[in-house]
């Protein structure tokens, strides 16, 4: 391969690529490092650089700071979960979107969510409650805390007009978060926006996302019986 033909990333990766499928690299082995392959490659540094961190993504490199690069001993092929716009997940079932807020206050967290959010100073944080519909009937019950000091745009954000969920996908970029999926007993309250009994078994998604102020927000989605939930690989 010319060098010319090494100016993108993607054609890096696939010469990465290459070379571990072959065992020209084996399983376990450090690569050279990033500045010894732009120059190999008579590429920019940087354009190696995005093409490890694709291969890495995908669980066939394993990058640690200052130690290198090294080929995966067991690669796992990692599935990346996106952030769902919850109207755009209704409306492509074929449904009617309906958004209502129920309540949208200044709070002292509880432990758990601070403990979540890792807020190095107890202070008050963005509570919201609301109700996403599909068709007139409740089809997710979101629970959400905000640290407006990681994201001072949300301080005056309409979340009667527009969801917290639909507000932060758009306006705020997120780096690094956490999913959790369990199960939870529709407590009363829960069970009356839900249209369900209380007791009921629901489904529940706990997230957290953070930027570079910190821990940008905290939610709680919980979906009635009989949600059943989709993602690709």
């Amino acid at each position: 391969m010319k060098p010319a033909e090494f100016r993108s990333w993607q054609a890096v990766q696939d010469e990465v690529l290459r070379r571990i499928q072959s065992r020209e690299w084996q399983p376990g082995q450090f690569i050279p490092g990033e500045a010894a392959l732009a120059q190999e490659f008579n590429c920019a540094r940087a354009t190696v650089n995005r093409a490890l961190r694709s291969l890495a993504d995908s669980g066939l490199l394993d990058r640690k700071r200052k130690a290198g690069t090294q080929i995966a001993l067991h690669p796992v092929r990692k599935a990346t979960l996106l952030i769902p716009l919850l109207r755009a997940e209704i409306e492509a079932t074929g449904a009617v979107y309906g958004y209502k807020l129920i309540d949208q206050s200044l709070r002292q967290p509880p432990p758990d969510i601070a403990a979540r959010m890792r807020l190095p100073k107890p202070h008050k944080l963005l509570h919201l409650t609301a109700l996403h519909l599909a068709n007139g009937a409740p089809y997710v019950l979101e629970v959400r805390w905000i640290d407006t000091k990681a994201a001072p745009l949300a301080a005056n954000g309409d979340f009667a007009a527009i969801s917290a969920n639909e507000w932060l996908v758009t306006n705020i970029p997120f780096e690094a978060g956490d999913i959790a999926f369990t199960a939870a007993i529709a407590a009363p309250a829960e069970a009356a926006l839900l249209h369900c009994n209380a007791g009921d078994a629901l489904f529940a998604i706990e997230r957290t996302t953070s930027g570079q102020r910190g821990t940008i927000t905290a939610v709680r989605l919980l979906f009635p019986p009989g949600y059943r939930m989709h993602t690709a690989l």
